[in-house]
């Protein structure tokens, strides 16, 4: 029996009979708390005006999400302007006008707290809440087309440390981990236990920002289909520390497809709330078969489009924000020649999101 599994890459794994097969051991070596950095200091500096934590239920409620003027997606405009593309401009501008997540990466504790630092007080500076992905979890992305992240757990925890001192006091929402609850169901992780343990660090240190709002991960409606594994799986990891989980991200799956699976996930949990990624679901996601053009189909699949606008008015029961958490036009992988490697601004991609949309 053959086991398929579409991740926040989409990608597809198989497995071979009942057992499911550890693709990469041994990640995590053992921890002790007590030895691990120390927590972060929270500065003085409050968050911007108008950024305050709204009360209700939602606690994004109201908050207008930052559009980043410094993005590949502007700078292509203006190059295109500059060239008389002035057509191709205006859709692109779709994506350059509009509020997208900054993703975190960079390995250095130092250079992670400065590169917070600046985006959050860019962001506040605007009366605007910057949505911020932590993607460095060791073995990120099972080794696939996103391999990386930290080297070890106590790397990872001084990393996140890193992450919540930039951050300080001032407000933002950090989606934590795209991939990492998920993978540890699918057999991927050798030990599940020690990535809950360290997600679940990881949420405890970011919400102790007193305007930091945290979403965890879940994959998404094609992936773990067992809610109820899932639950378990995001409490053992802190969900129920976070203001909620996150879905979709870096995916196609429509938004009624994922109000529906997050609907009796949320449930599976008493009444979580949840962010949706809809950057790149206007289209759905590729309708036959797990492969096109000679590539997995999860993988900048042709014919898509941009999703619904980045909002926190969503009209969704239980549905904090829609939010664009992948940013469209980055590249889901080398996965055909001549595309590009995962992360890096395809300009081509991006006008195709654009003008279907």
């Amino acid at each position: 029996m053959i086991v398929r599994r579409f991740g926040v890459r989409g990608r597809l794994l198989a497995v071979a009979g009942t057992a499911l097969v550890a693709l990469v051991a041994g990640c995590f070596p053992a921890t002790d708390e007590a030895d691990g950095p120390p927590e972060p200091t929270p500065r003085a500096d409050g968050p911007a005006p108008g950024l305050a934590v709204p009360p209700g239920d939602n606690p994004l409620a109201g908050m207008a999400f930052f559009v980043d003027p410094d993005t590949p997606a502007a700078g292509q405009k203006s190059r295109w302007v500059a060239g008389g593309r002035t057509d191709d401009a205006a859709q692109i501008d779709k994506i350059a006008s509009r509020p997208i997540a900054y993703w975190l990466t960079a390995a250095d504790p130092a250079e992670i707290t400065a590169e917070v630092d600046a985006v959050v007080r860019r962001a506040g500076a605007a009366g605007q809440m910057p949505v911020l992905v932590a993607y460095h979890v060791p073995q990120r992305d099972c080794g696939s087309y996103s391999a990386g992240g930290a080297a070890s757990a106590d790397e990872y925890r001084t990393w996140i440390r890193a992450v919540a001192a930039g951050i300080g006091s001032q407000a933002a929402t950090v989606v934590v981990e795209p991939d990492a609850v998920a993978h540890a169901l699918d057999g991927c992780k050798a030990s599940a236990t020690d990535r809950f343990a360290l997600l679940d660090d990881a949420v405890t240190v970011l919400k102790q920002g007193p305007a930091t709002r945290v979403y965890l991960d879940a994959g998404n409606p094609t992936w773990i289909r067992d809610t109820g594994a899932l639950a378990d799986a995001l409490r053992r990891a802190g969900v129920e520390r976070a203001d909620g989980f996150a879905l979709n991200v870096s995916n196609f799956v429509s938004t009624p497809d994922n109000v529906e699976y997050g609907g009796r996930l949320a449930q599976a949990l008493g009444g979580a709330r949840f962010v949706i990624d809809t950057s790149r679901n206007g289209a759905g996601p590729w309708p036959d078969g797990t492969e096109v053009d000679g590539g997995p189909s999860w993988c900048n699949p042709p014919g898509r489009a941009l999703g619904a606008e980045p909002t926190s008015d969503t009209g969704l029961s239980g549905v904090d924000a829609l939010l664009w958490i992948k940013r469209p036009g980055d590249s889901d992988g080398a996965c055909r020649p001549g595309e590009p490697v995962a992360g890096e601004w395809w300009p081509d991609y991006a006008l195709g999101l654009a003008s279907r949309s």
